[in-house]
């Protein structure tokens, strides 16, 4: 009984801290279906990190409840905390699923949606939603078409290049500290060499797997709070008296 207070009340700090760490995965992933969303066809890339994010706002008065119970136990207090764990438990375990099954589903949407906006690029009409999603991706992440700069070299001829003049990539592939690059391809220096989809692979996989791991974890600990309260019950009567 004394170990289970114990744990309860280490157990309780922890949630706090653990709220703050599965509010960040949720919002990184809504930050990045807020960022590349157009690259998630009929998706719903936000939905985990809204459940992490809900799940970490439960944590903070789960967490205030499982120290209150460890310093004077309260059948009220009891069962609104394994009512909170169980709540938490099937947030949790949606949100881990959901970001294991768009890790692998995910990319290979991304790939398909890149070399679909990689073909369709125009560079005179560069103010096209299409082409601005391109341009946009490829500043951000630092990288030059599909898996490398040379997919530009397939893309050219058919949708943007002019005919007649050298084999160059859009000007968004281009570094900063190049002001002055049009794209030539002699001046391969000045360009961004790595594809865009190793990069976008890497960042889901990334913020997916940290809320997985998330979830998992803090889900383990909340089995545990619910033994350590399940014990304290057992010991405290289930009829209080003392009013009488």
């Amino acid at each position: 009984r004394v170990f289970a207070r114990f744990l309860l009340l280490l157990l309780g700090f922890i949630f706090w801290g653990a709220a703050a760490a599965l509010a960040s995965g949720g919002v990184l992933v809504i930050l990045m279906d807020k960022n590349y969303g157009y690259l998630f066809l009929e998706s719903f890339l936000s939905l985990p990190g809204w459940l992490a994010v809900a799940a970490g706002l439960i944590l903070l008065p789960t967490g205030v409840l499982a120290v209150s119970i460890s310093a004077k136990s309260s059948r009220y207090q009891q069962g609104a905390l394994m009512y909170l764990l169980l709540v938490l438990l099937c947030l949790e375990v949606s949100s881990a699923v959901l970001a294991q099954f768009y890790t692998v589903w995910l990319a290979y949407e991304m790939k398909s949606t890149m070399g679909y906006l990689v073909s369709q690029y125009n560079a005179t009409h560069s103010q096209g939603a299409d082409s601005r999603a391109v341009d946009v991706v490829q500043r951000e992440l630092q990288c030059c078409g599909v898996e490398n700069y040379t997919d530009w070299l397939k893309a050219t001829a058919a949708s943007w290049h002019l005919h007649g003049k050298k084999a160059r990539v859009p000007e968004s592939c281009c570094k900063e500290k190049y002001p002055h690059c049009r794209g030539d391809l002699i001046h391969l220096e000045q360009l961004f060499q790595e594809g865009c989809l190793k990069k976008l692979e890497d960042w889901l996989h990334f913020v997916m797997l940290y809320v997985f791991w998330c979830c998992t974890v803090v889900g383990i600990l909340e089995l545990l709070a619910g033994v350590s309260n399940c014990i304290l019950m057992k010991y405290q009567p289930f009829h209080d008296l003392q009013f009488l």
